[in-house]
């Protein structure tokens, strides 16, 4: 059959309905999604780690609120690739099912909580950008670190909240309701407000972005025109300029990431899936692991600092591997002259 479908009796919510979900049917399969999940999710852990490195280490950068913003960025993106990689390979690759329905909606939930962070973080960015464009003098005024932190924890407790109302008592077993047909004990209406605050989120982004671009477009024909008042607002701005193309890029790597997943979620709740989209579903699950892979190479191509940063650790590397390697030499030489003496 095309479709799984339940027997009539055996219920929705039983721990036998998951089994309906592992749509990896071959070897080849499941060998390709775990080599997939493997190499973006290993890739995606020591990229933002170095970059929450890099963060932290120099207090210039620790303090600034944009670096800050992306640090919990990069955060969310270890976070959901941790989680992502785990509970994905182990349901679809090795068909592990026979935990519970609270197990796997806490595993769910921790998934769409580092990605709803991830995106929240990114409208944060945004929001930080736009400030920084269109009020240059009152930036620091308005955009302290306090303001920063307090801001990231009102991000990351809503979509902790969010992502916890299935495990709450907002699933289709607990209402007797409609089940999605693309995760386990998930309701329909639950799925469909996920999406629309999804959809939310991309838009208000975008608009912060296409402001910050369009001031920006503004700000570099205004100095254009006026070269003589240069100065460090000049450099100020170019530097802003720089990190609101940045961002764009990854704005833009995330839409499409991110695209193919939420139409088939949207065209989910308005009709049945076959077995073939649903294996594309799963598919293309793994391009958000793509998507928080690319991050960090972006802020390392674009990001003069962090790149100044990585060039630093680079080379205080490069000097205790030569220092580790004249040791030995050094006391292989000292012990002959005692010998000799």
């Amino acid at each position: 059959m095309d479709i799984c479908k339940i027997h009539e009796n055996a219920s929705k919510c039983s721990v036998n309905t998951m089994e309906c979900f592992t749509v990896l049917s071959t070897q080849a399969q499941k060998i390709s999604i775990a080599m997939l999940c493997g190499l973006f999710g290993t890739l995606c852990i020591f990229e933002n780690s170095l970059v929450l490195y890099l963060i932290f280490s120099s207090p210039r950068t620790r303090r600034k609120p944009s670096y800050l913003f992306i640090s919990s960025l990069a955060l969310a993106d270890i976070l959901a690739s941790i989680i992502f990689v785990c509970s994905f390979v182990n349901f679809h690759v090795f068909n592990e099912t026979d935990f519970s329905k609270e197990m796997f909606l806490l595993q769910l939930g921790g998934v769409n909580t580092s990605f709803s962070a991830s995106l929240s973080s990114l409208l944060l960015t945004a929001l930080d950008r736009y400030i920084s464009i269109s009020r240059p003098s009152k930036y620091k005024l308005l955009m302290t670190g306090k303001r920063a932190w307090i801001a990231l924890g009102v991000v990351w407790v809503t979509c902790m909240t969010i992502a916890s109302l299935p495990l709450l008592g907002w699933n289709c077993c607990t209402l007797d309701s409609t089940c999605s047909e693309l995760f386990p004990f998930v309701d329909d209406n639950y799925l469909s407000s996920w999406i629309c605050f999804t959809m939310v989120l991309l838009g208000c982004i975008v608009c912060a972005y296409a402001h910050v671009l369009w001031r920006a477009h503004q700000h570099v024909a205004y100095m254009e025109k006026h070269q003589v008042q240069v100065g460090k607002q000049n450099t100020r701005m170019r530097m802003d300029v720089m990190l609101a193309k940045t961002l764009v890029m990854v704005l833009t790597v995330l839409v499409l990431c991110w695209s193919p997943v939420l139409v088939l979620m949207i065209y989910s709740i308005f009709a049945r899936l076959s077995n073939r989209l649903r294996k594309v579903f799963a598919f293309c699950s793994t391009l958000c692991l793509l998507n928080s892979m690319v991050n960090p190479i972006i802020y390392a191509l674009r990001s003069k600092e962090l790149y100044s940063s990585l060039r630093m650790v680079f080379s205080r590397f490069r000097r205790q591997l030569k220092a580790s390697e004249e040791s030995p030499e050094a006391e292989s030489t000292h012990k002959s002259s005692m010998i000799e003496a």
